[in-house]
């Protein structure tokens, strides 16, 4: 059920930083990311995101649709807005995204728990544009890697859900539903150890249930050919990444949590 509070709508400031700064710096997280949270209830962004992924305005802190408490985080994108041409065979991008700071990476390894809450507005498009809003990405130093997609993935076009898996020239569908999402809290909650073996862990929960239970590699060798660094590192994002379109999209986040699991957890 919507949460619905007076309205108290904060504009976020982007920091005007090019977008090859992130991915030409190493990140400098040691060891597993320490457990943080953020329930969007503060006047400006928390530290914990970088800022280099949406354009000024596009992110807002507002308080009259939230998952719990007082706030929770809109997000934006409309044509053009973060605009990225397209690289090896892929269409142009736009974007409007929350992505962690370089120090709450994680680590090649290392078992994470991830867990969110969106929702996709009643009136949000169902149209066929690749939309993703969601996604894990290997970290490369300067972009010049052989790969560049999320090796995991939320994705969400023509009213079909998807939690894709790709660290190859093949993208497999891990969980897929046409059920009617929109104009609803949707909580997620992943469990994952990235790794380049076979003891690689994706688990997956939607509003409870189970929806995901993969083993098996899920992170790209590093190595001279495909460019990645050893050992890996991955970065998370949420919000809206998608082809070019020229009709707006709005999204709503709230309850980010993320924390280390002990080396058991699997």
């Amino acid at each position: 059920m919507l949460q619905l509070r007076l309205p108290i709508v904060r504009l976020i400031g982007c920091t005007l930083l090019p977008i090859g700064i992130f991915f030409a710096q190493a990140p400098y997280a040691a060891d597993p990311a320490r457990d943080v949270y953020d329930g969007f209830e503060t006047a400006t962004l928390s530290k914990m995101w970088d800022t280099t992924r949406f354009v000024p305005g596009a992110v807002t802190i507002q308080s009259d649709i939230v998952r719990a408490g007082h706030g929770a985080a809109k997000i934006v994108v409309r044509a053009k807005d973060k605009y990225e041409a397209g690289t090896k065979g892929n269409l142009p991008t736009e974007r409007a995204e929350l992505m962690e700071a370089r120090e709450r990476v994680s680590r090649e390894g290392g078992n994470y728990e991830y867990s969110f809450s969106m929702l996709l507005p009643k009136d949000f498009p169902i149209v066929p544009t690749r939309l993703i809003i969601a996604q894990w990405k290997q970290y490369c130093p300067g972009g010049g890697c052989l790969y560049d997609n999320p090796v995991i993935a939320i994705r969400y076009d023509s009213g079909v859900l998807k939690i894709t898996h790709k660290v190859g020239p093949k993208q497999a569908t891990l969980y897929q539903t046409k059920e009617e999402l929109r104009n609803r809290w949707l909580d997620f909650r992943f469990q994952i150890r990235f790794s380049a073996n076979a003891d690689g862990r994706i688990k997956a929960w939607l509003d409870k249930g189970q929806i995901v239970d993969y083993t098996g590699v899920n992170a790209y060798p590093e190595d001279k050919q495909t460019g990645f660094t050893n050992p890996g590192w991955f970065y998370f994002k949420m919000g809206l990444y998608r082809d070019l379109m020229g009709e707006p999209m709005t999204i709503y986040l709230d309850e980010y949590g993320k924390k280390a699991l002990p080396g058991n957890a699997f």
